[in-house]
């Protein structure tokens, strides 16, 4: 596979690119001014994912402040339960609400087979950006992404986020078959999307899984192991070999290791309970780790977020690695202590 001369790009295929190459989970959001401006121009969350124009620039927006080594597509793990037909709203200060699917008639009322033509405008904002950054920002890749099938399953089940995701817990151990019938839509669903995100120009791709630290051992194998793995082979059938796919099943802890070996991913993001020296020595040195500073210590800035990076950039010398955060950026950041960083990371030396 031709690589261009993207250093994102470059770490995740094994490379150990310095100083490193720089992105920060939700870097398109509510910490910055213009986003907010975008945002009520939108109307509804909703509304701004599927609208390409609008996507688009609030996904460049973050690049033209702080020139990132890679732009995320601007949209939200459960746009894979809306386009199947889950009704999906985003109420302030509560966060997604889902109709929660809690029986079989339920989530055999999910629509697969119209499910890539209603995500369609995702897609088409792939297309824009891909065009946009290959006269804008030709060293920036660009990342397309989803829900790793186990976290959007306690989404849909659920109906809502935060919390213990209980029904979608008692699901999974009370009903595995009925959990698997859901876990087994998503992974073929979730396979389609990220294809079509591809197929529109996006250079990479990220599965979160953001609830995996929930599952015990057993469970995480069969819920988030063996559907991300599934998920994975479905893609490498269709993708060009070695085509970057970056696993981040947060809180995942020591099972981690199992993970990085298991699923199929050319890089894992470790998170902000992980530490990065056991990370650096526990995983295969060929494979590349992104993360891990805690977005408070963006908050913090100062003394407190050079200490943090430092620390974080020696444990990750020498190794494909990719600086980000261990979780998203929050909306209280100030976006001055981001361009702090960017310098303190493009400096490293």
């Amino acid at each position: 596979m031709d690589m261009p001369d993207k250093p994102f790009l470059r770490a995740l295929a094994g490379e150990a690119v310095w100083p490193p190459p720089l992105w920060l989970m939700r870097q398109a959001g509510r910490y910055l001014p213009e986003y907010r401006e975008v945002r009520a121009l939108a109307g509804d969350f909703v509304s701004l994912c599927t609208n390409p124009e609008l996507a688009t620039e609030v996904t460049l927006q973050p690049l033209r402040r702080y020139g990132f080594d890679a732009a995320i597509l601007f949209s939200d793990i459960l746009m894979v339960p809306w386009a199947l037909g889950q009704p999906l709203r985003f109420a302030e200060g509560e966060g997604p609400l889902l109709e929660p699917l809690r029986d079989a008639e339920a989530i055999a009322g999910l629509r697969p087979e119209g499910f890539l033509e209603r995500a369609r405008p995702i897609f088409e904002t792939v297309a824009l950006l891909s065009a946009t950054l290959a006269v804008q920002h030709q060293r920036t890749a660009l990342i397309g992404f989803a829900g790793a099938p186990w976290t959007v399953a306690c989404y849909m089940v659920e109906g809502r986020g935060g919390g213990e995701f209980v029904h979608a817990r008692r699901m999974a151990f009370g009903d595995p078959l009925l959990f698997g019938r859901l876990i087994r839509t998503l992974t073929e669903a979730t396979a389609e999307y990220l294809l079509a995100q591809v197929r529109a120009g996006a250079e990479a791709l990220m599965l979160f899984d953001s609830w995996a630290g929930l599952l015990p051992p057993s469970q995480f194998r069969r819920w988030v192991i063996e559907p991300t793995g599934e998920l994975v082979r479905r893609l490498r059938k269709q993708l060009p070999p070695g085509f970057p796919i970056i696993g981040f099943p947060r809180m995942a802890g020591p099972m981690l290791v199992e993970y990085a070996a298991r699923a199929g991913v050319q890089a894992v993001g470790m998170d902000t309970a992980m530490d990065p020296r056991w990370a650096a020595a526990n995983l295969p040195p060929g494979l590349a780790l992104q993360g891990n500073l805690d977005p408070q210590a963006l908050v913090a800035g100062g003394a407190a977020l050079e200490a943090e990076a430092r620390s974080l950039m020696a444990a990750m010398r020498n190794r494909p690695y990719v600086f980000n955060l261990g979780h998203g950026i929050v909306p209280q950041t100030p976006p001055e202590n981001v361009a702090a960083l960017v310098r303190m990371v493009r400096a490293a030396v």
